[in-house]
C-alpha cells in the first residue's frame, strides 16, 4: 500500500503539492476577503480583487520555490502566473457577479464556490504555461 501511494504521489507530485500551495494561498485570499468585506464593508468586486492579487503573489512565490523549483526567467513566469491569475479573477468576479447579484446568493459562500471553480482552470495554465521549464520559447 505504501509504494502504491509513492507511486502515485510521484506521479501527482505537482498537483498534490499545487493544490496544498493553492489551499494555502485561497484560504489567505478568502480570510483577506472575508475582512474586507465583512468588517471594513468594502463593495465585494473590490475586495475580491485586493484579495485575488495577493493569493496570486504568495502562490507565485511558493509555487515556484518548493513546487515546480523553476527559478530562471522570474519577471516573465510571473508575467504569466499574473496573466493567468488575472484571467482566474475575472472568472471569478464572474461567478461573484452571477451568484451574489443574480442568485442572491450568500457573499460568503460564493466566494468559496468561485475559489473551487477557478482552481483547477489555474493550475492547468499554470502547468503548462507558467512552470513549463521551455517558458523562455513561448510567447505571450
Amino acid at each position: 500500500m505504501k509504494e502504491i501511494i509513492s507511486v502515485l504521489f510521484h506521479k501527482f507530485r505537482h498537483l498534490v503539492l499545487y493544490g496544498i500551495i493553492g489551499s494555502f494561498s485561497s484560504g489567505l485570499d478568502f480570510a483577506i476577503y472575508t475582512f474586507l468585506v465583512q468588517i471594513v464593508g468594502f463593495q465585494y468586486l473590490i475586495a475580491n480583487c485586493m484579495s485575488v492579487f495577493v493569493g496570486i503573489t504568495t502562490s507565485f512565490i511558493l509555487n515556484r520555490n518548493y513546487n515546480f523549483k523553476v527559478k530562471d526567467h522570474v519577471k516573465r513566469r510571473f508575467g504569466i502566473f499574473l496573466t493567468v491569475g488575472l484571467c482566474g479573477l475575472l472568472l471569478s468576479n464572474l461567478i461573484l457577479y452571477l451568484c451574489i447579484d443574480i442568485m442572491e446568493m450568500n457573499k460568503i459562500i460564493s466566494k468559496l464556490l468561485s475559489i473551487v471553480m477557478v482552481v483547477f482552470f489555474q493550475f492547468l495554465l499554470n502547468k503548462y504555461l507558467t512552470f513549463c521549464p521551455s517558458v523562455k520559447d513561448k510567447q505571450l
